[in-house]
């Protein structure tokens, strides 16, 4: 049905009292006509009628009853959404929705704020403040509800909704589509003080749809994967690059330095034109100069010193590819008043750069939800154990069967995982009895499957065996191994239960129960032993539920508000609060987990008293946002990071200076104390200024991007005028792009070096150019502009160069061949 607005559907007075569990209890009804059962039944919610019918996919008994009765108001005991025929569009009746008996588990419904609050005192507003912030539904724009449960999940999420709200002043990106700010805009609409009944996620949606085409349309989709979608992008769009301090260490000399060779070149390498032009001396005066120069035409002048210019640029760089630089030809380049060839001439006295600097980056992202396994791979013929990293933003957890759960609860693989150090623990203290009962209960009502069961599949011990056997690095043979992955470390871990299975022809739903826990969820015997993980309990925040079968369905996000501690239920625009039995009853699909950590709020408590205390101090020193954010969010915030707005020399970077109040707060000395000496970090900073040493580089950055664009503009213009060159260069258009955004100030690295390798072939020792190959074709005096600035390589050529003797020999052969014709 297509949803829209219920504020001017006139029929709404018909609506009687009814309580949602009234309508639970009538869907396992019949319809009243045909005997059909659900699970597609509709009620009538007219005043007094009780009649129950079918829907569409049957005799539509429900149509048929509104027609011969005039009662508009339906609704769909399955959905609880509710239709007006007379309107012929979606209705929203939580206002109608009457008080629930007292029964256990019952639900109650939230009615949404209409009007603002007025003439109330101070408790009565933080009361009410309480009780309503966050409870704000999100309307089905067309089989939305995947993205609507993801949403209400991620909003529950405290870091990072306090970050959206607290540190609005980080949220700046200039990439399309502006994802962050769709996502900044939606939760302060769903947090506000005076909250609307629910918000339309257009912008949002139509951004996930210009990132990612699958979500285009209006076909169900999948909610982790809208999850994944989501959360890369706002990585992407709010990653910065992390600050590495300058290291204080003596500066060493040129000649020894071994990292001047894999720097790349910036503007100080560089002489400028009237430095270079300054001291030169050429073979005539000025005088013969001007009057040589007025015997030649402009047009002839003008190629005459473009050609000079080129056989220069080759010259420099084969030149400083073998050698000292020849007398004449640095005559000419004394002679020489062009930018472009000063810059060259400085660029050929240096080894160009061996690779490009790889960055770091981080965001609000990858500090709330990033960990980190680290898998390890025991070869068992000479046991070496090879270790690897990987980060991950969610672990994907399979549903153990009946005999994987047997194997993993069997006393002999408690005992072996014991021994490794992984995932044993888990079940090493329960006895045989309970795994009988257990086992017993499985016959009667299916397998008990439990939270730590997936755990502990996902992180137990697996042979590689056939195709997946490990070549070992040490012995080189392939063996068979054990593989286990044991440590991870996150601030929320978002689980995701392996419930579909997406087969050639069709796909299939694993509808098996998982319990799991509400709060102390334990990951203790899942770490490795030399972690440094301290807290290891975390408590439940949100779960999305699917209900349905694998072709279709419906979404729905059961959530914890962090304000008053209670659980509720969103569907689409429906809040409505629930028991806790109803939340560990849900058929669980996604689970976001959160660190616990009664010590941090002691802390927090700490730092407030302090504050209010106003005690006078002769400093005040700046602090960041967004650590003191996770400071307030996080079980573990870590040590002080201030280098969110300073740059590596220790001042403020000049992009970030206009918009600096928004990365700061100021505490009080005592306050600062405290954290320092309790967190450590820093750097301590009681005065801000824009760093100028980077205001150098950047001005110096510029100069150097537009030398090189400008003299590549004019190498590349003479190259498209040449009608037929003697040599023609390929180049990759990888690197190029690479190139062409450093220039265009897009990227601020430098490309690092030419990168041919993916378009060059070996062909019996002589390099070509690969067949289809992604590659640009320049001009030799490009290429070497170019590789004398960046280096890099192979040389590829489409046209080999033929040198002069080459062609006199040709010529020569020619000659004595069209006179043997003529005698």
């Amino acid at each position: 049905m297509p949803a829209s607005s219920s504020c001017d559907c006139l029929h709404l007075e018909c609506v009687g009292e009814i309580t949602k569990e009234e309508l639970i209890q009538k869907s396992h009804g019949q319809c009243q006509d045909c005997k059909v059962g659900g699970p597609n039944l509709w009620a009538c919610l007219e005043n007094g009628c009780a009649y129950v019918g079918c829907g569409e996919s049957h005799a539509d008994h429900s149509t048929v009853h509104s027609q011969e009765t005039r009662h508009n108001l339906t609704v769909n005991l399955t959905t609880l959404r509710v239709w007006c025929y007379a309107c012929t569009k979606e209705v929203f009746l939580d206002r109608k929705l009457g008080p629930p008996t007292l029964l256990p588990g019952a639900v109650q419904p939230i009615s949404p704020l209409q009007t603002p609050i007025q003439d109330l005192d101070m408790e009565t507003e933080e009361e009410d403040d309480l009780r309503s912030r966050g409870l704000t539904g999100l309307k089905n724009i067309g089989n939305t509800c995947y993205m609507n449960a993801a949403l209400q999940a991620l909003s529950n999420c405290p870091p990072l909704t306090q970050f959206f709200l607290d540190c609005g002043g980080l949220v700046r990106t200039d990439k399309k589509p502006a994802l962050c700010k769709s996502y900044q805009k939606l939760i302060t609409d769903l947090w506000h003080k005076n909250r609307p009944s629910f918000v339309v996620p257009t912008n949002l949606f139509q951004g996930i749809k210009a990132v990612n085409p699958m979500f285009r349309g209006y076909s169900q989709q999948d909610s982790q994967e809208f999850l994944r979608c989501l959360m890369d992008q706002l990585h992407e769009e709010l990653k910065e690059t992390v600050v590495e301090p300058e290291d204080q260490s003596p500066v060493a000399s040129v000649d020894d330095s071994p990292d001047e060779d894999d720097r790349s070149r910036s503007d100080s390498d560089f002489q400028s034109c009237e430095s270079c032009s300054a001291d030169s001396e050429g073979p005539r005066g000025p005088e013969e100069a001007e009057e040589a120069d007025m015997l030649i035409p402009d047009e002839e002048k003008a190629n005459r010193e473009w050609q000079k210019e080129k056989n220069l640029i080759n010259n420099l760089y084969r030149a400083g590819s073998h050698g000292d630089l020849d007398k004449d030809i640095q005559l000419l380049c004394l002679n020489a008043v062009s930018l472009s060839l000063c810059l060259l001439l400085s660029v050929t006295s240096f080894a160009p750069p061996k690779s490009k600097r790889q960055r770091k980056y981080r965001s609000v992202i990858s500090d709330i939800f990033d960990g980190t396994i680290v898998s390890s791979v025991q070869c068992l013929t000479c046991d070496r154990v090879s270790v690897t990293l990987e980060n991950f933003q969610d672990i994907s957890l399979p549903i153990p069967g009946k005999e994987d759960l047997a194997k993993l609860h069997s006393s002999s693989h408690q005992t072996a995982l014991v021994k490794a150090g992984s995932c044993g623990e888990a079940y090493a203290p329960q006895g045989w009895i309970a795994f009988v009962m257990e086992y017993i209960k499985s016959w009667f009502w299916g397998p008990v499957v439990t939270l730590q069961d997936c755990l502990a599949a996902f992180f137990a011990r697996d042979e590689l065996k056939g195709d997946n056997m490990y070549s070992c690095e040490k012995c080189k043979k392939l063996c068979f191994t054990v593989c286990f992955p044991p440590v991870f470390s996150f601030q929320i871990l978002c689980i995701h239960l392996k419930r579909f299975r997406h087969e050639l022809m069709f796909s299939t739903k694993i509808s098996t129960h998982v319990s799991f826990p509400l709060d102390g969820l334990d990951l203790q015997p899942f770490l490795a032993k030399d972690s440094s993980a301290q807290i290891t309990t975390y408590d439940l925040l949100s779960v999305i539920c699917h209900h349905g079968t694998a072709s279709s369905g419906h979404y729905i996000a059961y959530c914890r508000n962090d304000l008053n501690q209670l659980w509720y239920e969103f569907d689409d625009q429906s809040v409505t609060e629930v028991s806790e039995s109803c939340v560990q009853n849900a058929e669980a699909y996604v689970l976001f987990y959160k660190k616990s950590n009664e010590e941090a709020q002691k802390e927090r408590r700490r730092v407030t008293a302090l504050l209010n205390m106003m005690e006078p101090s002769l400093l005040q020193f700046y602090i960041s946002r967004q650590w003191l954010n996770k400071f307030r969010t996080f079980a573990e915030p870590g040590p002080i990071s201030n280098h969110d707005f300073l740059c590596a020399h220790g001042g403020v970077p000049p992009h970030k200076a206009t918009y600096i109040d928004d990365l700061v707060l100021m505490l009080p000395q005592n306050v600062w104390d405290h954290l320092y000496s309790r967190y450590g970090g820093g750097p301590a900073v009681n005065h801000l200024y824009v760093c100028h040493t980077c205001q150098m580089e950047i001005e110096k950055l510029e100069k150097r991007r537009k030398n090189e664009l400008d003299m590549f503009v004019r190498l590349n213009k003479a190259f498209q005028e040449e009608e037929s060159p003697v040599v023609i260069y390929c180049i990759s258009m990888h690197w190029f792009r690479e190139w062409e955004a450093f220039v265009k100030g897009k990227d601020n690295d430098p490309p690092g070096p030419i990168d041919n390798s993916k378009i060059a072939v070996n062909k019996n020792g002589h390099i070509t150019l690969k067949q289809g190959a992604d590659s640009g074709q320049i001009s030799e005096e490009t290429w070497n502009f170019l590789h004398s600035i960046h280096g890099g390589g192979p040389v590829v050529t489409v046209r080999p160069s033929v040198s002069h003797q080459e062609v006199d020999t040709s010529q020569a052969e020619e000659k004595i061949e069209v006179e043997t014709r003529s005698v």
